[in-house]
């Protein structure tokens, strides 16, 4: 029952659209409705609100590491199980007919709730390539790839395995991105629109 109790905590907690709530209360509309239609922090910054777009970015993963915190309280299990619900609520939140976002800050959330040193890790990898490139969505990608190898060797097999599944699904949710960075037509991080 605990690790039933722990999916839906998890679950509920992680599909709060934050992106969304944030920009209407600021009376800035749907965010679904400019950029890539994505209720995530990267496009808030496209509304042009930089502070906004830090509010979502920091809630997003605080619902995450909460998730993770609150439920391995109880248990290290339940912890670990509640941290991916969160992450799958982000992804398919049931108030938004499971569309949500894409993951990211959520991910970080979680990491920094079950192994920090790996959240360290993905914000180096993420600062670095974002500030070459200038594409979130690339940054995202490659610390997606960098953190499960790093988590294997400073973490347990277990988080390790359990974050390259999550890396998986972030670049499967990715998919327009890569094909937009592929052909070249992704928008820079700070671009509007």
């Amino acid at each position: 029952m605990g690790y039933v109790l722990a999916l839906i905590f998890g679950y509920l907690l992680g599909s709060i659209p934050f992106g969304l709530l944030i920009t209407r209360a600021a009376g800035l509309g749907d965010v679904r409705n400019i950029g890539s239609g994505n209720i995530g922090a990267t496009n808030v910054l496209r509304t042009g609100n930089k502070a906004l777009a830090a509010a979502t970015l920091l809630l997003d993963a605080l619902k995450g590491t909460a998730a993770a915190l609150i439920a391995g309280h109880f248990s290290p299990d339940f912890g670990f199980l509640a941290g991916f619900a969160a992450f799958l609520g982000h992804l398919f939140p049931v108030w938004l007919g499971f569309k949500g976002g894409k993951g990211v800050a959520t991910y970080l959330g979680v990491l920094l709730g079950l192994a920090w040193q790996g959240m360290l890790v993905f914000a180096v990898v993420w600062l670095a390539m974002a500030f070459l490139f200038r594409y979130s969505s690339l940054a995202a990608l490659v610390a997606a790839v960098v953190v499960p190898i790093a988590l294997y060797f400073i973490s347990t097999p277990q988080i390790a395995g359990l974050f390259a599944l999550m890396s998986l699904i972030v670049f499967i949710k990715h998919h327009a991105n890569i094909s937009r960075l592929l052909a070249g037509t992704e928008g820079k991080i700070g671009a509007k629109g």
